[in-house]
């Protein structure tokens, strides 16, 4: 599988699938899943609200993912997985590792070719970017998923997009 570092707007990418760093509700919410949502239009927030209705009636667990349309996004899906509050006291990398383990798992399960990752838990979840870099490209890079052969991270800022460059080459 190829990996690439991008600098840009998840939302503009033209991916057969993009992960949106979802909150357990499902029901939309700020930064990257605001920004999903509100350009993917409302079919996304439908098929949210039935899965809640359904299988997570207690909400998405962390670490978990799940798809659905892309709505008005240029992709076909949109994989939902909720990231971990960052915790100077507890561990919780593994689940920040499973939420892009597992939402490799769902792309590969679709039949998506190409997949566009946001640095899932690194904005309002207060990861710090460094780790969440290191902690994202770790599962990506040792992943081999049968139907995927394209990942991109997808960076905001280029503050951000600096950081995960430097990770990426110290990781190399």
């Amino acid at each position: 599988m190829e990996l690439t570092l991008v600098q840009g707007d998840i939302t503009a990418q033209q991916v057969d699938a993009v992960v949106n760093a979802a909150n357990s509700s499902l029901l939309g919410g700020g930064g990257v899943d605001g920004a999903i949502h509100r350009r993917g239009g409302p079919e996304i927030l439908a098929e949210c609200r039935a899965l809640r209705a359904s299988r997570y009636g207690r909400g998405l667990p962390t670490g978990q993912a799940v798809a659905t349309t892309a709505g008005l996004l240029p992709a076909r899906w949109v994989i939902h997985t909720v990231g971990p509050v960052w915790s100077a006291s507890e561990e919780r990398s593994e689940l920040l590792r499973a939420c892009y383990r597992n939402s490799l798992a769902v792309a590969d399960e679709l039949g998506a070719a190409s997949v566009a990752y946001p640095l899932i838990s690194a904005g309002v979840y207060g990861w710090p970017v460094e780790d969440a870099v290191r902690q994202a490209l770790t599962v990506l890079r040792a992943t081999t998923p049968a139907r995927v052969t394209e990942a991109r991270l997808v960076l905001f800022d280029t503050g951000t997009y600096e950081t995960a460059q430097q990770v990426a080459l110290r990781l190399a």
